[in-house]
């Protein structure tokens, strides 16, 4: 049974520029995976972020979708959404295992994923998760890429370069004698 606690979650990010987002679900159980989506879309709507909707197999192929987006594509943020059940076999620890690690790896080589696959028991547990106006465990997963868009953002380089600067910025030296643009 799901538990009844509640959880902090930090305040929604806001943003100045646009926020892009590419959400990757595996429709394995299509109704949870409905239900993950929407609430997905419900947060990142409320963020104000435009997104993309992708479907994949299963939860194994979410990293892969994911990492052939940010390699090849320009999103700011990514949702991983997908379901595991526990089944009769070691199949279950292999998916949720491995989907997991693949989205770790992603995210530590500088992806902004939000994990939003379940892996849980029994289907009931799913469908509690699942649930928008319960845990909302897709919402969850948008505000967690949102989180980390922002924090990416937040600690992004100045532009560099080798004697060129790109037009419009502003260089340290120049702000002493007044801001010059390129």
């Amino acid at each position: 049974m799901a538990s009844a606690e509640q959880h902090y979650s930090p305040p929604r990010p806001t943003f100045d520029a646009p926020v892009k987002v590419l959400v990757v679900v595996a429709p394995y159980y299509k109704d949870i995976a409905d239900n993950l989506l929407a609430g997905a879309t419900a947060e990142l709507e409320a963020a104000g972020a435009s997104y993309e909707v992708v479907e994949v197999p299963g939860a194994l192929e979410v990293p892969t979708a994911i990492g052939i987006a940010h390699r090849q594509s320009n999103f700011d943020g990514y949702v991983g959404l997908g379901c595991v059940i526990r089944g009769e076999t070691t199949h279950y620890d292999t998916v949720c295992n491995d989907s997991s690690r693949g989205i770790t790896m992603l995210g530590l080589s500088g992806a902004c994923i939000g994990n939003g696959i379940l892996t849980v028991e029994n289907r009931k547990q799913a469908e509690v998760r699942a649930d928008p106006k319960d845990q909302n465990k897709g919402g969850g997963a948008a505000a967690a890429a949102l989180h980390l868009v922002a924090l990416t953002r937040k600690f992004a380089k100045p532009p560099s370069g080798v004697g060129f600067k790109p037009a419009g910025t502003v260089l340290m030296a120049e702000t002493t004698k007044g801001p010059t643009t390129a």
